[in-house]
């Protein structure tokens, strides 16, 4: 089996230290360079307890040898797309929910073309309490209204318990939902090519 921990921890953008020190109870960065070079055995529990504090499910941890990973081999920028000097390892959508919460991540399937969205895409989305609509602010979120139905939209405003979404096709009005229990906010857009 070959570890991961150092792969997610990267993509998390989290250091040694900051592993370490969200694990609980904490340890040293010392500890867990060791787990993630092999030098010391990664147990179900040290697996249950990093798994915990990168906000990952444990067996994301590990894979199998013979397994092929999608690697990141390139980067596009202004002036095209460079080479890595080393390819690394792209990471699941699972394994990229927000660090520190337990929100879970969802999936809004495109049926119709709508504004920029294509027939087959997906949206991933992770939910957010109402309260942290601050950072879902000129994003593209999915809010639950009452009867079962959804709005969708770029969310435009917030206003005590009022939620103003701008729906993505032309000529749409302004959606406005009261007192919603979640906002999931869009964090990656999958589209088939």
């Amino acid at each position: 089996m070959i570890n991961r921990i150092r792969d997610i921890r990267k993509a998390k953008g989290v250091t040694l230290a900051e592993l370490a020190e969200a694990c609980n109870p904490p340890t040293t960065a010392q500890t867990i360079g060791r787990l993630e070079t092999g030098m010391r055995n990664l147990s179900i529990k040290w697996m249950d307890r990093i798994g915990s504090a990168l906000d990952v499910d444990p067996e994301s941890l590990v894979r199998s040898d013979g397994a092929p990973q999608a690697q990141i081999v390139a980067e596009l920028n202004g002036a095209g797309a460079d080479a890595l000097s080393t390819p690394r390892e792209a990471v699941m959508p699972s394994d990229l929910a927000a660090r520190g919460t337990n929100n879970p991540l969802m999936v809004l399937q495109v049926q119709e073309s709508t504004g920029e969205f294509r027939p087959g895409d997906l949206i991933w989305m992770r939910q957010l309490d109402p309260q942290d609509a601050g950072e879902a602010i000129n994003r593209d979120c999915l809010v639950p209204r009452p009867g079962g139905r959804f709005a969708f939209g770029r969310l435009i405003d917030r206003r005590g318990t009022l939620v103003g979404l701008l729906p993505p096709g032309a000529g749409q009005k302004q959606q406005v939902v009261d007192n919603p229990p979640w906002i999931a906010v869009s964090v990656m857009l999958v589209r088939p090519l």
